[in-house]
């Protein structure tokens, strides 16, 4: 699309918006069950389009970006009547013979741009709270994954009206374009160097914004652990799509103490999860492009490649990596990661992990691994994170009833169940108010009732 074509589709976007059709609690409700079906429908070509795009095993495609949806949609189904009711809320006895309530009406015509990595995901989950919300939706895609884009636009176009929901494919330019137009919302899920250019755009209207960004997640592992579960649990998060994952771990932090038995028990879970080849497993995904190829590379220059660091640009194969002896000035330590490679950095003392995160921006997800419940709550005292698990690695995304989202550098507001539809909607405060009795002290001119008010505020306060 053009920049005319791309401004006559919010404007027929909005003209539907504008009928009020989507306000209706039982249209919603058939669109949220229309998505369930097409999702449905396009599973297995969704699985096809995710192996094109990332080399990504059928298994953690259909866990990942099938069932998570569909579960998904189905808590919203489930639970829609009661999000859309109004809300009573208290009022002030000074309001007497009123009553309040929180009423939740839909923004109007949302934004959706979507990244490359979890491309159905991160399409999808946002967009059922939009839908729940009573919201239409301009959708955009990732170019770089260009076969599952593909898919998402044939699959939009052909279960709903472009007019309520529609799929733009494009580059950068595209994205841009879309930007120029007034939207009610916009929710952006990427890197931080196009957040602040979304947040640009958005500001010039006012567009209020939600920015699922990253950042380097940091893993903290003391020596009170179960070393078995907690290697197999660090692994897994670690190197579950070959590490393109924005909750991944980021970059261990262990006790000096455990160091070599941990690095030992990872490495082991490597061989037993993907081989002593995992260019060879069936169930360790590929880089996304090789430019993304080339920086992830580029980051195993420094420290010391104890695991891994093998490499196939033609294929873009990068294997499991670890590398040990990492210094916090490294190249490695300076962005995302964002692949399969995990750096780590050796500390003494708890607090010292601590001082290290805190110098850091606050990271999207933090993991702490320790049967300590005092460190435990140290650890959740003294830093801050978007999210994260105690014991374990990314499942708390799993969870429809956490709010899942940034702080800070890794972005802000945030999503998922019940989230969602607050995301996407205005929550409109009304007082609604009796005839029977009337206050004639609020009314001008004070100066006939000055006494009066006087001692009336002294009996409510």
């Amino acid at each position: 699309m053009d920049s005319s074509d791309i401004k006559a589709l919010v404007e027929k976007q909005r003209d539907f918006f504008a009928t009020g059709e989507t306000k209706d609690v039982a249209f919603r409700l058939m669109q949220l069950k229309t998505l369930r079906k097409a999702v449905e429908d396009n599973r297995r070509a969704i699985v096809e389009a995710l192996r094109a795009d990332l080399g990504k095993p059928a298994l953690e495609a259909y866990v990942a970006e099938v069932s998570q949806v569909q579960a998904g949609i189905d808590r919203a189904i489930k639970r829609l009547g009661s999000w859309t009711k109004p809300r009573r809320v208290k009022t002030p006895s000074f309001l007497f013979l009123a009553s309040s309530y929180v009423y939740p009406e839909p923004l109007g015509i949302v934004l959706v741009i979507a990244p490359w990595n979890y491309p159905v995901d991160l399409v999808i989950e946002p967009l059922i709270g939009a839908i729940a919300a009573g919201n239409c939706a301009v959708i955009k895609p990732s170019e770089i994954s260009a076969n599952t884009s593909k898919l998402l636009a044939k699959m939009f176009a052909d279960y709903f009206d472009p007019a309520y929901i529609a799929v733009v494919e494009g580059a950068a330019d595209t994205a841009q374009a879309l930007l120029e137009e007034r939207f009610d919302y916009i929710f952006y899920t990427g890197g931080g160097a196009v957040g602040k250019v979304v947040m640009e755009a958005a500001s010039r209207n006012l567009t209020p914004v939600t920015l699922e960004l990253g950042g380097k997640s940091p893993c903290i592992v003391e020596p009170d652990i179960h070393l078995h579960h907690a290697a197999r649990r660090i692994a897994w998060g670690k190197w579950f799509n070959a590490g393109q994952t924005c909750i991944a771990p980021d970059y261990l932090l262990v006790n000096r103490s455990i160091k070599e038995e941990l690095l030992g028990e990872i490495e082991r879970y490597i061989r037993v999860f993907y081989g002593e080849d995992p260019s060879r497993s069936p169930d360790y995904a590929r880089i996304v492009s090789e430019r993304h190829f080339d920086r992830i590379s580029n980051l195993m220059t420094e420290g010391d490649v104890i695991v891994g660091g093998d490499t196939d640009r033609e294929t873009r194969y990068i294997s499991p990596t670890i590398i040990d002896n990492v210094e916090p000035d490294h190249a490695v330590m300076q962005e995302e990661i964002f692949g399969p490679v995990l750096p780590v950095i050796t500390y003494e003392d708890l607090g010292d992990a601590i001082a290290m995160v805190t110098a850091r921006p606050k990271p999207l997800a933090l993991y702490l691994f320790s049967r300590d419940r005092g460190k435990q709550e140290r650890v959740l005292r003294e830093t801050s994170s978007g999210g994260g698990c105690i014991n374990d690695t990314m499942v708390y995304y799993s969870n429809d009833s956490l709010p899942f989202g940034g702080v800070g550098a890794s972005g802000f507001n945030k999503y998922h169940g019940k989230a969602s539809f607050d995301t996407f909607s205005n929550m409109r405060s009304i007082v609604n108010r009796s005839f029977h009795f009337d206050i004639y002290l609020r009314y001008p001119p004070y100066k006939n009732h000055a006494g009066l008010i006087q001692r009336f505020i002294r009996l409510v306060t």
